[in-house]
Order: structure tokens, then sequence, then C-alpha cells
């Protein structure tokens, strides 16, 4: 009987403060998230660089989108986790991309959520 009042004793504090983790933890991933925009410049049209970064995209934890731009250049948009997004930025480098990349302007902010998934958008 009394191993069963234990039981009991650990599986109530176990319960309530994971409920109180995961709120945490909701709000804190909700606070955290950012919103990167990188503007790349070079020979990055006709490449498939759109293609690759979606692609490259499903391996994070993030939302967004890329297109291109009228003047040449290539505009991504991305929200999550400061540390995926940089990740993110390194991954599409390391995807066969970066020799197309002269400049890559990057600009922080917060995370808007008008994101659903990560699109190409033409």
């Amino acid at each position: 009987m009394a191993l069963s009042q234990q039981s009991k004793v650990v599986e109530g504090g176990n319960s309530s403060h994971q409920k109180v983790s995961c709120g945490r933890l909701w709000l804190d991933g909700t606070v955290n998230r950012k919103r990167m925009q990188v503007i790349y410049t070079g020979k990055v049209q006709g490449v498939g660089f759109r293609y690759t970064v979606k692609t490259v995209a499903m391996g994070f934890e993030l939302t967004g989108t890329v297109c291109n731009l009228p003047d040449g250049r290539v505009e991504l948009i991305a929200e999550g986790e400061r540390n995926e997004l940089e990740d993110f930025r390194g991954a599409i480098r390391d995807s066969g991309l970066g020799h197309f990349v002269q400049k890559e302007e990057v600009s922080w902010g917060d995370a808007q959520n008008e994101f659903r998934g990560f699109e190409i958008v033409r």
C-alpha cells in the first residue's frame, strides 16, 4: 500500500510539472521565434536556387517563402528559432548553391507568424 501511495504522489507530481513545462515550452517557442530575411545576389536565378532552398527547408522546423526578384536577386524570408534559421542558412550554402552567391544581405526581426509551411513564390 505504501508503494502505490508513493507512486501516486510521483505520478501526480510529474503530471502537474509536465503541464507547467509544456506550457512554458510552448510560450518560450512562440516568444523565441525570429524572422530572417536574406537577399541573395549573384547567379541565383535560372539555376534551381528556389527549388533547392525549398528542398533544404524540409529538414528544418521553420516556415517561409523564397522568390525571384525582378532585378535578378532572390529573396528568402523564413521564421523559426534563431539557431534553426542560422543552421538553415548554412545548409543552403552547403547544398551546392554557395558558388552561385556573390553576396548575402541578412536582416533579423521578430516572427510575424504569417506563413504555413515553406513555399516558392512565383
